[in-house]
């Protein structure tokens, strides 16, 4: 039947048009390429990008810290090199910090590193180009499906494609062609909010390599960090609904304030904050005839606490594997799901750690939970999995939350709804 057949797999001269040119984008393109090489075949790859990265014209809300296996992706996945040009600062362990106390959390695996997120966007996109993959610098702004094939309009250049791939994040217009045009329905979301101060070299260099994570018991604010960079501190917060306002009251908040330096030492008087958000739920209806979303865009990423670059990547790899191996149908791309089922499975768990994170967090009982896991290696190798996204959920919950750990648990919210006397603490 001639339908199966158009919508069988990639063949020589197919068209497959990606919307977005970030990790799970460029994660796709150059899969597709090297599968289509291996293959011997000829495929005509195009990736929409609206943003311009060259210059630093634009700004990223994600905060920049590449985590393992960042380089085994790119490297064994990908067949291109990791950027340690790019390296700002390597990462070697985290402060949590509650309202009244803290704890160092130090891993013994590979480091993180801290990069300028619109530089490394920069670098992949380089990368697609470098491999002969096009790249149009324009918005899209509609797609319709015919019998043989998608037509993808944009502020620029249209594209007839076999498939059409969206990569593209959490971006409004984008969301509104695909929720217009398939059944596709955007995921749940938490706003975030990023600035940056740039101190003196001096405090830079004592700051140390570890980033500093808060659940402070502010209402609106679920999280926040302080990251340190090459000459400068990323500092970034995110709830349901925070505001500007949100972040001037972090910065204000007394354990934020004591690893700052003060107000008068900093070159910016006036800071500048970016606004975005990040999933934290699944989309609905990711894949049908002619179109799969991946990345950000599908919610497929860890909730929570991110890895959002390693899960792009990723979800494009496997979503270009599934339309060399499967196909580009409805049918074909259920396989993408399956494929994805690490994530999928891991929801819950994340679901459970987050609400525990804020009920802890709002009834001012995070400090006790910091004293107990002093003494319990255990707790404290959970939170470190919990803040630095090295192990996902699913084994975090269930490798620590034993019965004795539960009745530990129990005891914090009993006897914690009181007062908390600060010299218990410490």
């Amino acid at each position: 039947m001639r339908v199966n057949e158009d919508l069988g797999t990639l063949k020589q001269g197919s068209t497959v048009a990606i919307i977005g040119g970030g990790p799970a984008g460029c994660g796709c393109a150059l899969k597709l390429h090297n599968l289509s090489r291996e293959k011997g075949i000829n495929l005509n790859i195009v990736i929409y990008e609206g943003k311009v990265f060259e210059g630093e014209r634009q700004f990223n809300q994600c905060v920049g810290v590449l985590s393992p296996p960042i380089k085994e992706i790119l490297e064994k996945e990908l067949g291109i090199n990791f950027p340690f040009h790019l390296v700002q600062r390597i990462i070697n362990g985290y402060v949590l910090h509650s309202d009244i106390n803290s704890i160092i959390l130090d891993g013994d695996g590979e480091p993180s590193y801290a990069i300028r997120r619109i530089k490394f966007d920069e670098y992949l996109l380089n990368q697609t180009r470098s491999r002969g993959i096009k790249v149009i610098n324009a918005r899209v702004v509609d797609i319709e499906f015919q019998r043989d094939g998608v037509i993808v309009y944009s502020e620029n250049k249209n594209t007839k494609a076999d498939v059409v791939v969206g990569a593209f994040g959490l971006d409004e217009g984008s969301i509104g062609i695909f929720e217009r045009c398939t059944k596709y329905r955007k995921p749940k979301s938490l706003d975030s909010i990023v600035t940056k101060i740039h101190p003196e070299n001096e405090f830079m260099e004592s700051f140390g390599n570890r980033i500093h994570a808060f659940l402070p018991s502010l209402k609106e604010i679920e999280f926040g960090a302080v990251t340190p960079k090459g000459n400068h501190l990323t500092i970034n917060i995110a709830g349901e609904k925070i505001t500007s306002n949100s972040m001037d009251r972090f910065i204000s908040f007394g354990p934020v304030k004591k690893i700052l330096p003060p107000f008068e030492r900093i070159k910016e008087k006036e800071l500048t904050y970016f606004k975005g958000r990040f999933p934290i739920s699944l989309a609905k209806e990711i894949y049908g005839d002619r179109y799969i979303i991946i990345g950000d865009s599908a919610g497929l990423v860890r909730p929570f606490k991110g890895k959002g670059v390693n899960s792009g990547l990723l979800t494009g790899i496997k979503s270009a594997q599934i339309m060399f191996e499967e196909g580009i149908s409805k049918e074909a791309f259920k396989k993408f799901y399956k494929e994805c089922e690490d994530i999928v499975e891991d929801l819950p768990y994340a679901k459970l750690v987050r609400a525990l994170a804020l009920l802890f967090s709002n009834l001012r009982l995070m400090p006790y939970v910091i004293n107990l896991a002093r003494g319990d290696e255990k707790i404290k190798n959970a939170l470190f999995d919990c803040v630095s996204a090295n192990k996902n959920y699913k084994e975090i919950v269930r490798g620590n939350l034993k019965i004795k750990l539960i009745l530990k648990i129990l005891k914090i919210l009993i006897e914690g709804i009181g007062i908390i006397r600060e010299d218990e603490l410490f």
